[in-house]
């Protein structure tokens, strides 16, 4: 096996596969994209050669609502990273240090992770509909009926209440990382602590928190960027309506492609997204890398 793994050649035939597949799926898409974002084309003939028409066109043409589509996925992308990921931490924490069921936990947690998108947004579709919904019903039983709303029509309630699904879709996983994350901590340490009295909160933040900063480095990150390229749930759920007020970058995308059939356009909006992603990444790396994982 050594022999094997020392071998460079044979590493590059194992790895060859994979790359291609990668380099097909994901890259050769992204460079086509690039080119078809130079172009006023419909998708039929022949495109005209406009340059960098359609990228000045994001956030000069209002009608196209790209700028507050923005300003959305960064405010999902925010209540994921403040709201998310600490809820996830918590249960993970409490997960972690030895509760019974602590493996039927663990699977229940999960499971939303692995149904289907569009089961999870006709699901949500029943509970928040303003007639027979679940939501509306029960505040109405427990005497809070003027609560009561039509939370996926209310333009101002619209964008809160798409982020909730998405906050009970993807929490799981989060759990399970920083699950992970807090198992490798070395239990020496934490009884240690326990002895010498430290609390189940100085233990998190002393000791549990600053020996998985890498892992709360990659939650932030997938946080952020399935914020920023989220679609399906949103998509089902509204959209992007009320008049907008759930719109996104990548439901715009596929509406201008799709429904205006406007290619140049949309493949400018799907850059923009690619380099709004990269961009953060870096950003949210560079933020974590002053940190030494190794304290």
């Amino acid at each position: 096996m050594h022999k094997v793994l020392s071998d460079k050649r044979i590493i590059l035939v194992f790895m060859l596969p994979a790359t291609l597949l990668f380099l097909f799926i994901v890259i050769v898409p992204i460079f086509i994209s690039v080119h078809y974002s130079t172009l006023k084309w419909d998708g039929i003939g022949v495109g005209k050669f406009i340059g960098l028409g359609n990228f000045q066109q994001l956030f000069t043409d209002k009608r196209t609502d790209f700028y507050e589509a923005i300003l959305n996925s960064l405010y999902l992308a925010a209540l994921s990273v403040f709201i998310q990921l600490p809820i996830a931490f918590f249960f993970a924490r409490v997960l972690a240090s030895g509760v019974k069921g602590e493996g039927f936990f663990r699977t229940v947690y999960f499971i939303p992770v692995i149904v289907s998108t569009v089961v999870i947004g006709q699901m949500w579709l029943k509970i928040y509909n303003p007639q027979y919904g679940l939501l509306n019903s029960l505040l109405k039983y427990v005497g809070l009926g003027k609560l009561s709303q039509e939370w996926l029509g209310n333009k101002e309630i619209a964008l809160g209440s798409v982020f909730v699904p998405l906050i009970w879709q993807y929490v799981g996983y989060h759990i399970l990382l920083f699950y992970a994350g807090i198992k490798t901590v070395p239990q020496d340490i934490i009884e240690a602590a326990k002895i010498d009295g430290a609390s189940f909160s100085t233990i998190t933040f002393r000791i549990v928190v600053p020996n998985i900063i890498s892992v709360i480095e990659i939650c932030v990150v997938l946080a952020v960027v399935g914020s920023l390229k989220t679609f399906d749930l949103i998509y089902i759920l509204t959209n992007g309506g009320p008049l907008h007020a759930t719109e996104v970058p990548t439901t715009l995308m596929f509406n201008t492609i799709f429904h205006r059939i406007d290619y140049g356009f949309g493949s400018a909006m799907a850059i923009f997204i690619v380099l709004e992603c990269l961009l953060l990444t870096v950003a949210i790396r560079g933020f974590f890398g002053r940190f030494d994982y190794a304290k």
